[in-house]
This record gives C-alpha cells, sequence and structure tokens, in this order.
C-alpha cells in the first residue's frame, strides 16, 4: 500500500557482520532492523506498565495531517505577475539562502521531496497568489478556479488535501494598510470580491478532491499610531465579512476559518481583526476560528485558548509556528509551547476537531529542511502526547495525590518516545537522524544548488 508516494510497509531487513550498514528502497542509510525491533519492544513494554497502548498511539498519529504551508518554498513571492510594485503587507522573510523555488514546477519538486520525509498522509496549504497564471497578469479580483487546475491535478496525483487562503497582502491595493476595513470604497470591495472568489475556489478543491478545503482569512489592516477610529474600521471590517460569507457552501466542500492577530509591521498599535473580533465573529457566525502561535502575547498560551473554545465552537483551526520575541514565524521546533499544545489537543480529545497547518517562513536555511524539521517536531510533540498514560494522571488527579500526578509527569520526559519515533519513520519509510540530514544535504547539492 502507498501513500504520498511511498510505501508504508516495514522493510525486515538482517545485517551481517562486516558488511556496509543497509539501505532502503530510496537509497537512505537504515539502522539494522533488529537493534530497533528490540528497543522498540522494550519501549513498548515500558508504556504499557503505565497503560499506554503504543500501537493504538501509533495509529493516532497516523491519522493527524498536517496542512503544509506553500509559502515556506520561496519566501512568499508567489507565481504572480505583478504590473506595480506593492508593499509586504506587514510580511517579512528574512535570509537569502540559496536555493528558493522560483516556478510552480520548482516548488512542487520541493514540496514533493519534504512529504517524502515526513511520516504520514498530509495536505498543502495554498495563498491565492501560488495560481498558475502562465504569462498573464491576473488580478486577484479575478482568480477563478481554472487557476489552480493544476494544483488540483497535483494534489489528487500525490495523494494530498489542498487547503486554501486569500491574500490579502503584497498588493498595490493593500498599501494604506487597509483592505476589508478600509474607509475607500473601491478598495474595500476589491477585497471583498477577492475573497468571495478564494472562497469559491475553495469550494471547487473541496469538491473536486474529495475532502473539504479549509478556507483561511487574514488581513493586515491596523495601524502603526494612535488611532481613533477603532470602531469604525471594525465596523465596516464586520460588514465586509457579512458580504463575503453571505453565500453558503456545502461543509463537506468548504469550511472557512477566520485568523486574528495581536500586531504587525506597520500594524503595532492598531490591528483591526484581534482575537476578540474574530472570536465573537466566528462564534457567531459558526466559523471557524484559527488560532496562530505567533498571534499572541508571549505569555499567553494557545494551549489553554483550546480547551476553552472547544466548549463553544465544533471545531478549530491552528497555525503552528514558533515566535521568537515577536510574531516572527521561526522554524517549529519541539519546544514547551508546542509540546504543551499538543498534549492540551490530545487530553481534550479533540484530534477530530483541531485542524493543524504550519505557517513558518525562514530563508536563513534549507527551505525543504525548514518544512521537514517544522512537520517532524509537530508530529514528534503530538507522538509524546498520545504516550501520556491519560487515564492513570486523570486518576491522580481526581484522587487529588498531586504530588504522584506530578512525578509521573516527569518521569515521562525521560520515557523512550526517541525509539518509538524512530520506529514509526522505519515502519513509515523515512529515514532519521544523520541520513535525514544527510538526504537534505544531497538534495540541495543535486537541485537546490543549481538554480544559482
Amino acid at each position: 500500500m502507498y501513500r504520498n508516494g511511498r510505501s508504508i510497509h516495514m522493510h525486515i531487513v538482517c545485517h551481517r557482520a562486516g558488511t556496509q550498514p543497509p539501505t532502503n528502497h530510496r537509497n537512505f542509510p537504515m539502522n539494522t532492523a533488529e537493534p530497533l525491533e528490540s528497543a522498540f519492544a522494550r519501549a513498548r513494554d515500558q508504556y504499557a506498565a503505565l497503560g499506554v497502548e503504543v500501537d493504538q498511539a501509533l495509529a493516532s498519529l497516523r491519522s493527524i495531517a498536517l496542512s503544509l504551508h506553500c509559502w515556506q518554498g520561496d519566501d512568499v513571492h508567489g507565481f504572480e505577475r505583478k504590473p506595480d510594485a506593492a508593499s509586504s503587507g506587514g510580511i517579512q522573510v528574512t535570509g537569502a539562502y540559496p536555493g528558493a523555488a522560483r516556478t510552480i514546477d520548482e516548488l512542487r519538486g520541493d514540496l514533493q521531496k519534504a512529504y517524502s520525509l515526513i511520516p504520514g498522509s498530509h495536505r498543502l496549504n495554498l495563498h491565492a497568489m501560488y495560481g498558475d497564471f502562465g504569462s498573464r497578469v491576473v488580478d486577484r479580483d479575478q482568480i477563478e478556479p481554472a487557476h489552480f487546475l493544476s494544483w488540483m491535478d497535483w494534489c489528487r496525483e500525490h495523494h494530498l488535501g489542498l487547503d486554501f487562503n486569500a491574500t490579502c497582502f503584497g498588493h498595490p491595493r493593500a498599501d494604506t494598510g487597509f483592505t476589508l476595513s478600509s474607509t475607500d470604497t473601491g478598495i474595500r470591495n476589491f477585497w471583498i470580491e477577492h475573497v468571495r472568489r478564494c472562497r469559491e475556489i475553495g469550494a471547487v478543491i473541496g469538491k473536486t478532491l474529495g475532502t473539504a478545503c479549509v478556507h483561511n482569512l487574514w488581513i493586515p489592516d491596523g495601524a502603526k499610531d494612535i488611532t481613533v477610529r477603532r470602531h469604525l474600521h471594525r465596523t465596516i471590517l464586520k460588514e465586509s465579512l457579512d458580504a463575503i460569507y453571505a453565500r453558503p457552501y456545502d461543509k463537506d466542500d468548504l469550511r472557512d476559518a477566520v485568523e486574528s492577530k495581536l500586531f504587525g509591521i506597520g500594524s503595532e498599535s492598531f490591528v483591526v481583526g484581534s482575537h476578540e473580533f474574530y472570536m465573537g465573529y466566528a462564534l457567531a457566525h459558526h466559523l471557524m476560528l484559527c488560532l496562530d502561535l505567533g498571534h499572541f502575547h508571549p505569555t499567553e498560551s494557545v494551549a489553554d485558548k483550546v480547551s476553552a473554545l472547544l466548549h463553544y465552537t465544533d471545531d478549530l483551526l491552528l497555525h503552528v509556528s514558533r515566535g521568537v520575541r515577536w510574531d516572527s514565524d521561526h522554524v517549529v521546533i519541539m519546544n514547551d509551547e508546542i509540546t504543551t499544545l499538543a498534549e492540551e489537543i490530545v487530553r481534550a480529545d479533540a484530534l477530530g476537531r483541531v485542524r493543524i497547518a504550519l505557517d513558518f517562513f525562514d530563508g536563513s536555511m534549507n527551505r525543504i529542511g525548514a518544512w521537514v524539521l517544522g512537520s517532524r517536531s509537530t508530529l514528534k510533540a503530538l507522538l509524546r502526547a498520545l504516550l501520556e498514560p491519560r487515564e492513570r494522571l486523570t486518576a491522580l488527579e481526581a484522587e487529588g495525590n498531586l504530588f504522584a500526578r506530578m512525578a509521573l509527569l516527569e518521569d515521562l520526559k525521560t520515557m523512550p518516545v526517541g525509539v518509538v519515533w524512530d520506529y514509526y519513520c522505519s515502519r513509515e519509510d523515512v529515514p532519521t537522524g544523520e541520513a535525514l540530514r544527510e538526504a537534505i544535504h544531497s538534495y540541495e547539492q543535486q537541485v537546490l544548488a543549481r538554480r544559482g
């Protein structure tokens, strides 16, 4: 059986003394099967002693589909033929590492390589400015499903679901700092039409691929300094959203989400679409609320918001990122924030209600490596959470035995989750350790370096 072009059966190999380490069919050096099998068996027994079924945890992990963001591959440039220069709209990618994708084919090749190094079956998250426009100038209020047919075909070929985003930045009509909340009727109507068309495209994507497309809306609207017309801009934004979401779509085809932000570049003092604004709008109109890990105050816990909001909404969308001092969109690592988030999702039994997308862009390192590292770190955190003895922890907490609860949580930190991860990767036919680093390096030498 194959998913994403990769075998998901496990190769059982025999190690013979004096021979070179065996490789799998993609020429990745592999650990010998017997030592990994033995280590995994011991780890499984250790977890079983705590009441944890490792095989069940791995099955749950295998069911999680991350939505990989296309914009990591080309530093958020897109493929539009732009007639005019435009501001970034608060999007800033740092770094000039060689090898960024310059064409749709290059981006797809890089994505395919990244997917081959990430265990599981996943999705693609596409922004509207990545359409297949050819040599034509197609303004954003004129985009159509036809401009994304080749992406649908590519995703079908590689067994990927496809999610979509309106692109309300990096355009001359966003230079004032306001789009859907602009007091200029012409600017506002332009962006309303753009988002309407994006929703239509998302619905076609979902129907074509047979899996609901999540359309997420983020706008850069806000001001750098003191603003006295906050209420007016939010009134206008609400009216624009009402116009956009007036047309219903089958939820089997399209799921709508709205994304808030604390502040941005050029909107340090005022953001129209704040968390409170979008939370109220999403709950009132039965939309998904998108929580981006970099869009809140550094002392806020996004993880804590999950169990709170799930009492009032069917599901949530997460944009997994890593902010360093501000919304800097660093590559995700398995730090306290992501492990706490994963724990909260699993403890709330919410894997089926929380959709996880990645959202970072780092141009200072190998971009395929960034995709792979961020994705695998997210999956590792989820695996660690799935390996918690939830029943035992819950019982200890209910008994008031808080020492035993804390002691058990501390013991879990040194449990052999790494062995379970390596076994899972082996079963999924993807490399780990030095073999993974070599795979990234080899692709850089053979493909990225030739881009100049």
